[in-house]
């Protein structure tokens, strides 16, 4: 299990936290395989070496280090640029004093595989970046002690450069799994959170407001005022337990290029219902980008503003909304006098740009349409766009 990180309250860099915690215990056990394997071929090439106590000397200090790289990696909180940084000038000064200890032309430098240690912390902490880093000064140094490069050499350099550049991919690639997996679970719980507040909200005060709505009715005079508020504020809580259940997750700003939080059009349409103002929706939710809905239902409300303020207060309106293959309709209709003919562009002439702007305006940055159907009988207004962005 990772162990406990107190100190983070971001739940998605505990999450990537935590898959470093992980990563940083495998590696333990390989720099105990490492090291063992380094004070293996050292025993076994003790002829090799001209100064045999320096380097008995060296290896105890290098043993001694991985204990205490061991005991540090451990504490997240100790994975700074000191330690790192550290761990790469002991594997490196380990190499720069290989001709020293083996004389000229040695074949072998005193750490060999040791030095993945430290090129792997960097991997795993700072990921394809660090690990190309690390690998970079390591090659420079194991090139620069040596009198002529061969063809091993450049296998175990191209080893180095290509180890940590992959696993430091690898592990910002987990990483990121990690959170994202974690965003799943919490919106998955959130998702079941919601539908037991919302069974809670129908079975309490829904039914509530619903008897008060209806005996208010009945009763007349001002319990009427009072059953109208009641039929408000039913539909606008039944409007935002149903727009809770189809909330996504805000999306990082690094993937805000490809993909948009979506929300409800019925959603939406739905929250605009009133006592005068009735509203129809498939019954189904109509996911949007977010930004594609705002647009619409703005455009919606500015219908209905036109019926407050050329039809009366108490006027009566209907909204309808149609959802066909990849576009939608919503239709706004009201019981007034209708529009006297020219009048729109009349009004536009005069600079009153509330139907150019607030309705066809919009429309128009969906790349939609808006048309107006006009008479006696009343006016309705037909918004129709597209779910998606054109491409």
């Amino acid at each position: 299990m990772p162990r406990p990180r107190p100190g983070l309250r971001d739940p998605d860099a505990a999450a990537g936290a935590g898959v470093e915690d992980r990563l940083f215990d495998a590696l333990a056990v390989l720099r105990v395989l490492v090291t063992i394997n380094m004070v293996g071929l050292t025993v076994w090439r003790w002829d090799n070496f001209v100064r045999p106590t320096a380097a008995l000397v060296a290896v105890a200090l290098l043993v001694l280090w991985t204990g205490v790289a061991l005991v540090a990696y451990r504490d997240a909180a100790r994975r700074t640029l000191w330690l790192l940084g550290s761990d790469l000038a002991v594997a490196a000064l380990a190499l720069g004093i290989t001709p020293w200890l083996k004389g000229d032309g040695f074949r072998a430098t005193l750490p060999g595989f040791w030095v993945m240690g430290a090129l792997l912390a960097w991997a795993v902490h700072w990921h394809w970046r660090g690990g190309l880093v690390a690998a970079v000064i390591l090659s420079v140094v194991d090139v620069a002690i040596r009198q002529e490069v061969t063809q091993t050499n450049y296998g175990h350099v191209f080893l180095l450069l290509l180890g940590g550049t992959v696993v430091g991919y690898m592990a910002g690639s987990v990483r990121e799994m990690a959170v994202q997996a974690a965003r799943a679970d919490r919106a998955t719980a959130a998702a079941e959170e919601r539908a037991r507040l919302a069974r809670a909200v129908h079975d309490g005060v829904l039914q509530v407001l619903s008897l008060v709505q209806r005996r208010g009715a009945e009763i007349g005079g001002e319990f009427g005022e009072l059953s109208r508020l009641a039929a408000e504020q039913e539909s606008r809580l039944r409007s935002l337990i149903r727009a809770q259940d189809t909330l996504t997750e805000a999306v990082p700003a690094s993937q805000a290029e490809t993909l948009q939080a979506r929300r409800d059009l019925s959603a939406a349409v739905e929250a605009l219902a009133s006592s005068r103002v009735t509203v129809v929706t498939p019954g189904t939710p109509v996911p949007m980008p977010a930004p594609r809905v705002e647009a619409l239902v703005g455009a919606v409300r500015a219908c209905l503003d036109n019926v407050s303020l050329h039809v009366g207060l108490d006027a009566p309106a209907w909204v309808l909304l149609e959802h066909a293959g990849d576009e939608v309709t919503v239709s706004v209709r009201d019981e007034g006098p209708g529009i006297p003919p020219d009048r729109l562009e009349a009004a536009a002439r005069e600079g009153r740009l509330g139907v150019a702007s607030s309705i066809r305006g919009r429309l128009e940055e969906l790349a939609g349409t808006a048309s107006v159907h006009t008479g006696a009988q009343g006016t309705e207004w037909e918004l129709t766009a597209r779910l998606e962005e054109p491409r």
